[in-house]
């Protein structure tokens, strides 16, 4: 697989779209704190890391009001191919301000919010709205 990234915001997409209450997602570090932002910012509704067989599994719990989901769209910025740096002036702002942008940063994983409090740039990853 040649990003796993891509591969985990397809997988939340399409359970979504198939209304399914829970996905499965294989393990990484960077993953968690993706699940980890989502789930404060209030996109998911729980999730749990489970450590079985040398990656593991993160079993997210998906946020539906009314059958409609919390997540309207998940979208890829920065791709292997074409990577996207952003420095702490030109962070992007997501519906203006309604949506977050997930931004790895040298302090961490962290939103465009985060970021712009810490006055710190970085590789945007993806839009969540």
């Amino acid at each position: 697989m040649t990003d796993p990234i891509a591969d985990y915001l397809t997988r939340l997409r399409n359970a979504i779209k198939a209304g399914h209450k829970v996905v499965d997602v294989p393990a990484s570090n960077l993953k968690k704190e993706l699940t980890r932002i989502l789930f404060e910012q209030g996109y998911i509704l729980n999730y749990k890391f489970e450590e079985d067989g040398p990656q593991g599994n993160i079993k997210i719990a998906l946020k539906y009001d009314q059958k409609v989901n919390a997540i309207k769209k998940l979208e890829r910025v920065s791709t292997p191919g074409l990577r996207k740096y952003s420095g702490s002036k030109e962070l992007p702002r997501v519906l203006n301000g309604l949506g977050i942008a997930i931004i790895s940063t040298s302090k961490g994983v962290m939103t465009d919010k985060e970021a712009r409090e810490q006055n710190v740039g970085g590789e945007v990853l993806c839009y969540v709205y």
